[in-house]
């Protein structure tokens, strides 16, 4: 019997039924992306990306809440496997908004950086892996996650 891979690859697609599989999720990716990753996330209004977060930066051992970043842009989770960046580019009209804000710089000193709805973020770190997390009709606690890249 062989073991389910931490990191789906491209084109793979994943249910996951309700919050405890989806925190699991983030946490199986904590493990699976080396340090200085950066992981792109998208996905409509309550899909699960922050969810997904909550379990990749608990695996990573931060304690404290973990929550969307939508107003503040960027959150910063000191886990004692490094930093954890979590950025919210929903409201940023110009990526250069986040560049502005040493996005750069706090990347480069992450454990591991988080991209909510980073689009025109994608040239600029073409290794990232980018997730797609959908509601599934019918079915309100399941998320179905497909590995775009």
């Amino acid at each position: 019997m062989t073991a389910e891979p931490l990191l789906p690859e491209p084109g793979d697609v994943l249910l996951l039924r309700g919050l405890r599989e989806q925190q699991h999720f983030g946490a199986r990716l904590a493990a699976a992306l080396p340090p200085g990753s950066v992981l792109f996330l998208e996905g409509e209004l309550g899909a699960g990306k922050t969810s997904l977060t909550q379990g990749l930066v608990a695996a990573l051992g931060f304690t404290d809440t973990v929550t969307s970043p939508t107003y503040a842009l960027m959150n910063a989770y000191p886990t004692p496997a490094g930093q954890v960046l979590h950025v919210d580019a929903y409201r940023v009209r110009d990526v250069n908004e986040l560049y502005e804000m040493d996005l750069e710089d706090l990347i480069e000193r992450s454990r591991l950086s988080v991209i909510e709805w980073g689009e025109g973020l994608y040239a600029d770190y073409p290794a990232a892996p980018i997730l797609l997390l959908e509601h599934l009709d019918g079915a309100p606690d399941v998320r179905r996650v497909t590995r775009r890249r």
